[in-house]
């Protein structure tokens, strides 16, 4: 049976359980963002999305390679955010946007310098967490004994 593409076998127990938070991770990460939006206004509710922007694409890139390190997944968040600020620069996102509301979602419309720094944040934020869950997956727990 082929790999995932990240060292790990489909079936592999730990891949599984990490796939599993992480699926966890972005739906609560949708419902932060959807929350925000409700309670916070202006450059709170913006930035603030934009940060967990890319930390919902940091669980969705763990999702699909469980086994790479928190910096390449962080990295390939970041990179992919960036990625579609950028597209911004060119007249597409707005115009898919203006027809649907997915794309506005996904793609955004209009370009803005802070951004990119905003998605940095959610990039080291979301990293940081997902070294310490790494840390702690890997560390066993007080009294237990590892098996060899």
């Amino acid at each position: 049976m082929p790999g995932t593409g990240d060292g790990s076998h489909p079936r592999d127990p730990a891949a599984v359980r990490i796939r599993l938070v992480a699926a966890g991770a972005a739906v609560v990460t949708v419902g932060a963002g959807l929350g925000l939006r409700a309670v916070a206004a202006d450059n709170v509710a913006k930035y603030g999305g934009d940060a967990l922007y890319t930390v919902l694409l940091l669980a969705l890139v763990v999702l699909a390679a469980p086994r790479w390190t928190p910096l390449r997944a962080a990295g390939t968040a970041l990179a992919a955010s960036w990625a579609v600020e950028l597209f911004q620069l060119s007249a597409v996102p707005a115009e898919l946007s203006r027809h649907s509301a997915a794309a506005r979602l996904v793609l955004g419309s209009t370009f803005n310098t802070p951004d990119l720094f905003w998605y940095a944040v959610g990039a080291a934020g979301g990293g940081l967490l997902h070294g310490a869950m790494s840390r702690r997956r890997r560390t066993p727990a007080a009294g237990d004994t590892p098996h060899t």
